[in-house]
């Protein structure tokens, strides 16, 4: 009797657990039907749509966006990507939701070269990452911190153009010039001196801070298997997460050293007046009053972004300029004209010139339109579920905004892959985010807080390359021979590093 009641008992009890589970599934499966979600490609078993991605991702995105919409949804592996690619679809996801999308996916890059988030780029949406960011925009890069650091901007941008004025007639491979320009007005500005120079006590060489460098866009800008399919990411497919940690402890023992090296500098000293941004993170670091403490590892992390988030975007830009230029002469000779007209041959251009130079400015603008630094912009995270017109997204979501599809849209910009920087003349098109016709630097809460030192970067280099030089392809290459493949990264670079030959159009004093 007891045998059969316990029998009978654990037949209830499977039957009710089968139940339970049918019930729970059915629920599932009718919340699924009921969603009404974007558009798209059907995913495959485990890779989703990663199957339908090239080497080129927004190439690919932007032509599965011609197929599906201007709103659609991929499956990257296991996470479902809602991507908007038109002006409307921006400023829904960058403005009417911008607050719903703050939040980013937790990647491995993020995990490991940013001090587990650490950093302002990757920080979760939530009181750190609000800190974060007006600190930027209140101490690092307001207009008077900026201002007071022109006379960085200046004298580094002689050394760059009197560099180039000792190579005039040889070949030059421009990038390697302009990285180690933008480097040491950011390594001054952030870490109060230059790192592309050996001197007594460096704990990196050159060679070396430029390798680290490289190492963390390309890291931060792969498709990491990992990031899709997360129970294959301890496999480590690609040995992406491997080369991270190892980044990551060279970068540590750098950023510890600077640390220590402006601690000492401060110890003692009253009153001190910070002379970089790592100074101004430090005192910040010991305000008691700061909602969310910062503590080392935050200081170091902020100073890595700082660094990196400068540097190479200018130099990019301005390579992809005079490419396009190159192959544009009559553009070119048109912007030289504006210059000396404007600015005439007996000095540099300043920063304070810029407003009076509309058609350079269309000419950065036409050149960021073109080649986005980041043609999909930094991943977003849906928070909690909304609508986006008809459609549901739902809680945890990645957001992309595909800035190459806007860029490319007929309906908007005429011919729109031609370089025409006449299109920008008398449009009240700028660079902050608020124009979704054009947002290089992102919009909305998460976007790029350190866009205006960019702006006066990108300008203040490109500016000077055409007024000081006349550009020359080498040997019997024609303006058609210039490369524009791109590689896809965090920067978004040539593929071709471009080689051009340098003559000085001003007089010589000008150089020395």
């Amino acid at each position: 009797m007891e045998i059969t009641a316990s029998l009978s008992w654990a037949s209830y009890a499977a039957a009710c657990l089968v139940t339970l589970a049918i019930l729970l599934l059915s629920c599932h499966l009718r919340r699924r039907r009921q969603l009404y979600l974007p558009p798209g490609p059907r995913p495959w078993p485990i890779v989703g749509n990663l199957n339908l991605i090239g080497p080129l991702p927004h190439r690919s995105v932007h032509k599965l966006s011609e197929k599906y919409g201007p709103i659609m949804t991929l499956w990257f592996g296991s996470y479902r990507v809602v991507v908007g690619s038109s002006v409307e679809m921006a400023r829904a996801m960058l403005k009417t939701h911008d607050m719903n999308f703050a939040d980013r996916p937790k990647m491995n890059a993020g995990k490991y070269t940013t001090y587990n988030y650490s950093d302002i780029t990757w920080s979760q949406y939530g009181p750190y990452w609000r800190q974060a960011r007006k600190i930027c925009i209140v101490e690092l890069f307001s207009a008077k911190r900026l201002e007071s650091y022109e006379c960085i901007r200046v004298e580094e941008m002689k050394a760059f153009l009197r560099g180039l004025y000792e190579l005039k007639g040889c070949s030059v491979t421009l990038k390697d010039h302009l990285s180690d320009l933008s480097l040491n007005v950011i390594s001054r500005m952030v870490l109060g001196k230059k790192y592309t120079q050996k001197s007594e006590g460096s704990i990196v060489t050159p060679e070396e801070f430029k390798k680290m460098l490289d190492e963390l866009f390309f890291l931060n800008g792969v498709l990491n298997i990992g990031d899709s399919i997360p129970w294959i990411n301890f496999v480590d497919l690609e040995g992406y997460v491997k080369r991270m940690k190892v980044l990551s402890k060279k970068f540590d023992r750098f950023l510890e050293h600077v640390v220590d090296e402006h601690n000492e500098r401060r110890k003692g000293v009253e009153g001190y007046v910070a002379k970089d941004m790592v100074d101004v993170l430090l005192q910040l670091a010991e305000d008691p009053h700061l909602e969310v403490k910062l503590d080392r590892r935050s200081v170091k992390a902020f100073t890595q972004d700082l660094i990196a988030g400068g540097t190479e975007s200018s130099a990019v830009t301005a390579e992809w300029a005079l490419s396009e230029l190159l192959r544009k002469p009559e553009i070119f000779e048109r912007a030289t004209e504006e210059l000396d007209r404007v600015v005439g041959r007996e000095r540099w251009v300043e920063e304070k010139d810029m407003p009076n130079l509309p058609y350079i400015d269309a000419i950065c603008k036409e050149t960021m339109r073109l080649h986005p630094v980041a043609p999909m912009l930094t991943p977003r995270l849906c928070r909690e579920d909304c609508k986006i017109g008809q459609y549901d997204i739902p809680k945890g979501t990645r957001i992309l905004v595909s800035a190459w599809a806007i860029a490319r849209d007929p309906g908007i910009w005429g011919d729109p892959d031609a370089f025409r920087p006449e299109r920008f003349l008398g449009k009240a098109i700028d660079l902050k985010g608020q124009d979704f016709e054009l947002m290089p630097f992102g919009s909305g809460r998460r976007m790029c807080p350190g866009y205006t030192l960019g702006i006066k970067l990108i300008q203040a280099s490109l500016t000077n390359l055409l007024h000081g030089f006349e550009w020359k392809l080498p040997g019997d290459m024609r303006p058609e021979d210039v490369d524009m493949e791109e590689i896809f990264g965090l920067s978004t670079p040539k593929k071709t590093l471009l080689v051009t030959i340098p003559k000085p159009r001003l007089p010589p004093h000008l150089y020395a």
